[in-house]
């Protein structure tokens, strides 16, 4: 008898703890949880490459003569022009030269009226005291004074050449370097050693390395119609300071090779650089607007990747409980996600107290709208505060 009294003591006690239990499942509320409502809408594709600065124009300054430096004649880091003097070479050797073509063409001159007055005496007095063999003679010899003055004016054209390169030039407009010689200097043709380089700073082109991957992908994208193209690419930097570069760039070469070792192409771009703040050798980043597409914007505070690697987000049904979803995200805009699918108009996405929210979990809603600083706010308060200060 004791036994039973015991045993039906704790089974009541089971029930009534059970009741209470379910009694207080039924009384906790729902989690307040902030939401913000879902739309599609025009969303720009950007890519982000990484890149670097390469000189527009550059030339390394070599002599086309030889002979010994007499002057240096333009000051490191300023502007030239084409044509501006960099160096001057002596010149004695070469004005010699000049003078002695000069000379050979005045001899050849006077020579060719004298063959040509024998070649026509010749022609005259033929067969009466002239044999044909000397009227030949006589063509040959009016010829090779013809010859002979041809090449005395190449020889004199050439030697006038020499003579302007004994003054060095810039071939472009740019900005030369320090010259590693100085006055009193040797040179030879055809040296190795550079005298200067000169450098043209404005434009500057930036090469941007691309995968081949995301190249076709982007292209399906266009193909099947989800990415709008922009019919003419332009890009923005980020210096290596994480400034961004004022102005935009145009695309120049879109590439034509893709690298064995890396799976990568290069796409050049061109930005004006009036202050010369990018330099050749600079390492970039180049953000480029593909193209427009429709999608949803998820800020990346209210999703997360679960154990697959796929991007999941909550979103709050109209019965009032969190629904896990899946989203297909293509790349970032800012601080959301771009997501094409697994959400859809009207939505409600949750992005507050998610740490402890789990799916199936009753919620109450409030819409909220998230600041520049990723800070969410009430809409409504943020409503009454914009209309007392109106």
């Amino acid at each position: 008898m004791l036994v039973g009294l015991i045993c039906a003591s704790l089974v009541s006690a089971t029930q009534v703890s059970a009741q209470v239990s379910a009694q207080g499942a039924q009384e906790t509320p729902p989690m307040e949880v902030g939401t913000i409502t879902m739309e599609r809408e025009t969303v720009p594709r950007i890519v982000t490459l990484p890149g670097r600065a390469v000189a527009f124009q550059k030339v390394d300054i070599r002599p086309r003569i030889g002979g010994v430096i007499e002057e240096i004649l333009y000051t490191p880091g300023a502007d030239l022009s084409v044509g501006d003097p960099l160096f001057r070479i002596d010149d004695a050797a070469y004005r010699a030269n000049v003078a002695q073509a000069e000379a050979d063409l005045a001899t050849a001159e006077a020579n060719l009226p004298v063959a040509e007055a024998a070649l026509k005496r010749a022609e005259q007095l033929a067969g009466r005291g002239y044999t044909e063999a000397e009227v030949d003679n006589a063509r040959a010899t009016r010829a090779e004074a013809q010859a002979n003055l041809d090449a005395a004016r190449a020889a004199l054209d050439y030697a006038r050449t020499e003579l302007s390169w004994t003054t060095i030039t810039s071939p472009i407009k740019g900005v030369a370097d320090v010259a590693p010689v100085s006055v009193g200097d040797l040179v030879t043709v055809g040296q190795a050693d550079a005298l200067t380089r000169v450098t043209r700073l404005d434009p500057i082109d930036v090469e941007m390395l691309e995968a081949s991957a995301r190249m076709l992908e982007l292209r399906a994208q266009i193909a099947n119609g989800t990415l709008e193209q922009n019919p003419d690419l332009e890009a923005r930097l980020m210096l290596e300071n994480g400034a961004v570069y004022e102005g935009t760039g145009r695309m120049v070469s879109p590439g034509t090779g893709v690298s064995t070792s890396t799976g990568t192409f290069t796409v050049r771009f061109r930005f004006a650089n009036p202050d010369r703040i990018i330099l050749p050798g600079m390492f970039l980043r180049g953000e480029i607007t593909v193209g427009t597409m429709q999608a949803f914007l998820v800020p990346q505070r209210a999703a997360q990747r679960n154990n697959s690697g796929a991007l999941t987000a909550l979103v709050a049904d109209a019965d009032g409980t969190a629904r896990n979803v899946i989203l297909q995200e293509e790349g970032t805009h800012e601080n959301a996600w771009i997501v094409t699918s697994g959400l859809e108009n009207g939505d409600r996405l949750i992005v507050d107290g998610l740490k402890s929210l789990r799916a199936g979990q009753p919620v109450a809603p409030v819409a909220v709208t998230i600041d520049a600083d990723g800070i969410t706010r009430d809409l409504a308060s943020t409503s009454e505060t914009t209309e007392t200060d109106g």
